[in-house]
């Protein structure tokens, strides 16, 4: 991975870190202080809670995401310290879904008149517990990538005792 590669993905982790950290607090000062701008037709308390836990999954996956490119730099990504990090990211996705379906879950009654929007939601629910399983693939794969690393070293320990 080139420098340029890895400062402008560090770039946007940053920027997007820093959104997510501005949008919790803006979200925590409305719940703190009671100056509610909206008229209260949702139950915006809960969405607003769940708002803050969305930003803290994103947060952890960020702070995965450095931390692996950070593995990736060393060459050290094909290591066991890596699948902490991979399991993070999963875990943060799968939490994201979670929150989304029960923004769904809280927007569903509304929708009655359309219950399309409610269907809609709840495939894109199912869409971010496929990104998941996409990464739960890729973690698979630095699996096998890290035995193989594994088991070349143990090939070349044995024929440097050879030769």
């Amino acid at each position: 991975m080139g420098k340029l590669t890895v400062r402008a993905l560090r770039a946007v982790l940053v920027v997007v870190l820093a959104g997510t950290v501005f949008v919790q607090a803006l979200t925590l000062w409305v719940l703190v202080s009671g100056s509610d701008p909206e008229d209260g037709s949702l139950p915006l308390t809960a969405l607003r809670v769940i708002t803050i836990l969305g930003m803290v999954s994103a947060q952890v996956a960020l702070v995965s995401v450095w931390r692996l490119v950070t593995m990736v730099r060393r060459g050290t990504v094909f290591s066991h310290a890596a699948f902490r990090y991979v399991d993070a990211v999963i875990g943060a996705i799968v939490a994201a879904a979670l929150l989304w379906f029960a923004v769904t879950a809280l927007n569903a009654p509304g929708q009655r008149d359309d219950p399309g929007v409610t269907v809609i939601m709840g495939g894109v629910g199912l869409a971010i517990l496929g990104v998941a399983l996409i990464v739960l693939v890729l973690r698979m794969l630095l699996a096998q990538a890290v035995a193989r690393d594994v088991e070349a070293a143990q090939m070349q320990a044995e024929l440097d005792e050879m030769i």
